[in-house]
């Protein structure tokens, strides 16, 4: 009878998804923090080798950083990368599955923690390899200020025919 309760409790557990705790944020955080010390490591190594990212280079860096974090969480295009996550990759994006999943599900629906590890992105291969780095953040930058043009553009011309 406790065997039979357990599996019920462990089904519903799986059925409702459950949240993550303090240890699976703390697992996602323990892997960027990986990440970044290994690009501060592999700079530190490199010395004066390494182009240090310059303060004209933030602009690019962040409007290329919303583009992609935005195209990962938002967007029907990154979909494909919510599905393993979300219930609904396009719709309500509700996080699913088990404590690490559902923790992974609540990142990629987030263009703020999106951004994060795009940026940690964007910033490494700006570093490893200074002329690839600055060609993709040229291209996701004018990307995410398109974003901005076609909002400026909808914006005006709801404007202009609200003045009709």
């Amino acid at each position: 009878m406790g065997a039979d309760m357990a599996a019920t409790q462990v089904q519903h557990a799986a059925q409702q998804g459950e949240q993550p705790g303090p240890a699976e944020y703390a697992s996602l955080n323990a892997v960027y923090a990986v990440a970044l010390a290994g690009l501060v490591a592999g700079t530190h190594r490199r010395g004066d080798d390494v182009r240090e990212v310059l303060g004209t280079e933030l602009i690019p860096l962040t409007a290329a950083t919303f583009a992609v974090s935005k195209m990962i969480a938002r967007e029907r295009i990154g979909s494909w990368v919510r599905e393993p996550f979300v219930d609904d990759p396009v719709g309500r994006k509700r996080p699913r599955g088990g404590s690490v999943r559902r923790a992974l599900g609540e990142l990629v629906t987030c263009s703020r923690c999106v951004g994060a590890w795009t940026a940690l992105g964007f910033v490494g291969l700006r570093v490893a390899h200074p002329r690839a780095g600055r060609t993709a953040t040229a291209v996701f930058a004018v990307a995410g200020l398109n974003d901005f043009a076609q909002a400026g553009f909808r914006a005006l011309c709801d404007w202009a025919n609200q003045q009709h």
